[in-house]
């Protein structure tokens, strides 16, 4: 699956939920798209479509390729615990994710770009990396140059206060990424256990 730059909305009615954008036109039409959304809607998957489905959600949440997601999932299966929970972390670990947890940018699509563009630094290093895989304990900053560039400083929000794994100081636009979330804590609506069984037959 190439990365997709398609249209936002049309990725959440795909799936029914916000994974992309911010999910506004879900309350207008949350038919799938096509014109045969509302027919296709009523239509009974199979469990090989479902579990497919529940893989591309993820995929398509946390912006991965396949051949990534392909690698995190066995990184994740070689680690003590259940697979599909500790998948769930190293995706959560990602620095783009992180930049979007911690409220440094509202999407994550905005935070790939802005750790892309040479915005951001890890223990005091520019890292351009969006996949980089954060450890407890790394500190996240805004480089000193985009502390006072609008077009960056703009886009932080407050951080969810249920984030609870990341914390962010927004006067000095400087954080830590202080542990692996548990999976109850991950308010992401993926069924990983549906990814496992899938994996039983191809990842």
């Amino acid at each position: 699956m190439a990365r997709y730059t398609g249209p936002k909305n049309r990725i959440c009615r795909i799936f029914g939920e916000p994974i992309l954008g911010s999910g506004k036109d879900l309350a207008k039409n949350s038919n799938p798209p096509g014109q045969h959304g509302p027919s296709r809607k009523r239509k009974t998957s199979s469990e090989y479509a479902i579990q497919l489905k529940e893989k591309q959600k993820a995929k398509y949440t946390y912006m991965v390729l396949e051949k990534q997601f392909r690698n995190t999932y066995v990184e994740a299966s070689r680690l003590k615990g259940a697979t599909g929970e500790n998948l769930i972390k190293l995706l959560e670990a990602r620095l783009d994710n992180t930049i979007y947890r911690m409220g440094i940018a509202p999407t994550r699509p905005a935070a790939r770009q802005i750790v892309s563009h040479k915005h951001i630094m890890i223990n005091g290093e520019i890292v351009n990396i969006p996949s980089y895989r954060l450890k407890p304990g790394d500190v996240v900053e805004i480089k000193p140059k985009s502390k006072v560039n609008p077009s960056i400083t703009s886009l932080i929000g407050p951080k969810n206060p249920k984030i609870s794994w990341v914390e962010f100081n927004e006067k000095e636009m400087k954080g830590t990424y202080l542990a692996h979330p548990e999976r109850e804590n991950v308010p992401e609506n993926i069924k990983e256990q549906l990814i496992v069984e899938l994996s039983l037959i191809h990842i």
